[in-house]
């Protein structure tokens, strides 16, 4: 049994074994706790200044619009650039946002715009650093220890959720606001500090992309030419505009809905968080995903959202969390690593900068509306919303799949005229 257990953790933490990949890891997993405590504590912050759910959609949109914006040029930009070195600039400038942010929440009661004006700031780095980051953990390991890469990437996401939530909650109830801020800007020292440790003798680094005209264009059709790229993609647009909305609705179902205080969302929030991780731990050891898999796991997050807007307080919302936390990051994961897996690596940076793009950019379209629906409707009527939108993504993925399949075609030689 023993000798079983070891096998089993081996095969799940297999890239742990490469030195890149562990300091990637620490690094990020510190900075990834103190980007929680900064995404719960500014909803917060603003939930306290306005108590509007309106207010709260409009924050999301001003951290994720860049993204939607400008996320096929960072992608590009991905494509060209040494990732490493990228990616450090890109944390400095994170570190300077957190520390506006304290800056800010120290004064007391600042102006709203001045919030979202520092969070717009924000989103451009994550505009630049999702695609760069995602595309440099392909490049930490061996093609065959990639999916597992992806899957310990996500754990670590996860893991983050589970400390961040509740830390902000504790540094909020005893401390303030500000805080929360401050600590998040040190904490990027480690992720900059790791990323500069790194050997880059030791990466699998992709061929940089050369200057040319049409790349962007070129991206966008190579995607469209590949059958399990854009079926991903069109699921995710509709899943993170309308699902993944976690933080507009999740505050609001908890004060208002179960009638608890905003401490006990960021509670919920690690609870999620922590199902999150297990299901990310779960499909570590998935050596191949297909897009039957990404149709699955969109199903059961749908029936997990329907389940936490069925319960009727904190204590049935808690186990229902939990599940909806581990049906959530197996649909993430599932779409993450077949994207990163299928796509050419001359054109990865530009694939995963679109797959950022159509969820982390869907989330200014899907938060006003979700805060505009919870405004009238009530908060459970967003939860219900996010779960009915992702049984439907799953449905039409599930319809396109079986056609695909049932079509059996040749094989067709992609378009090789594109400019890479």
């Amino acid at each position: 049994m023993n000798a079983r257990l070891r096998g089993t953790a081996q095969e799940t933490f297999r890239s742990f074994s490469i030195r890149n990949f562990r300091l990637f890891f620490v690094g990020q997993l510190i900075s990834q706790i103190g980007k929680w405590l900064t995404m719960v504590a500014l909803v917060l912050f603003v939930l306290h200044l306005t108590d509007n759910g309106v207010a709260i959609g409009l924050l999301t949109a001003c951290q994720f619009l860049p993204v939607l914006l400008i996320g096929a040029w960072a992608g590009l930009l991905a494509d060209r650039s040494d990732k490493r070195r990228l990616l450090m600039v890109v944390q400095a400038f994170a570190m300077l946002q957190s520390f506006a942010l304290a800056a800010l929440a120290f004064t007391g009661d600042p102006p709203l715009w001045s919030l979202y004006l520092v969070a717009l700031a924000g989103g451009f780095a994550i505009a630049f650093d999702s695609p760069a980051r995602r595309a440099f953990v392909v490049e930490m390991v061996p093609e065959a220890d990639v999916n597992n890469a992806v899957s310990l990437n996500s754990a670590l996401m996860t893991g983050a959720r589970v400390v961040g939530p509740a830390l902000a909650g504790a540094l909020i109830y005893f401390f303030g606001y500000g805080w929360a801020f401050l600590l998040d800007g040190i904490s990027y020292l480690a992720v900059i500090a790791g990323l500069y440790l790194i050997d880059p003798r030791e990466l699998r680094t992709a061929r940089v992309t050369s200057r040319a005209k049409g790349q962007v264009r070129a991206g966008l059709r190579y995607v469209s030419q590949v059958h399990d790229l854009w079926v991903p993609l069109v699921m995710m647009a509709i899943i993170g505009t309308f699902t993944f909305n976690f933080q507009v609705v999740l505050p609001l179902f908890v004060t208002r809905s179960l009638g608890s205080t905003s401490t006990m969302y960021t509670v919920l929030w690690s609870v999620v968080s922590l199902g999150a991780v297990a299901g990310a731990l779960a499909t570590a050891r998935r050596s191949e995903t297909t897009v039957s898999n990404v149709v699955a796991a969109a199903a059961t997050f749908g029936g997990g959202m329907l389940l936490l807007a069925a319960a009727p307080n904190l204590w049935l919302a808690y186990p229902a969390g939990l599940l909806m936390g581990f049906t959530s990051i197996s649909f993430m994961t599932s779409s993450t690593a077949i994207v990163q897996v299928r796509a050419d690596p001359t054109m990865r940076g530009r694939v995963l900068a679109l797959q950022s793009m159509v969820f982390l950019g869907s989330t200014p379209v899907g938060g006003p509306i979700l805060g505009f629906v919870i405004d009238i409707f009530g908060a459970r009527s967003g939860v219900v919303l996010g779960g009915l939108a992702a049984l439907g993504a799953a449905a039409w993925g599930w319809r396109v799949e079986r056609a695909h399949l049932a079509l059996r075609p040749e094989a067709v030689p992609l378009d090789t005229t594109v400019a890479v």
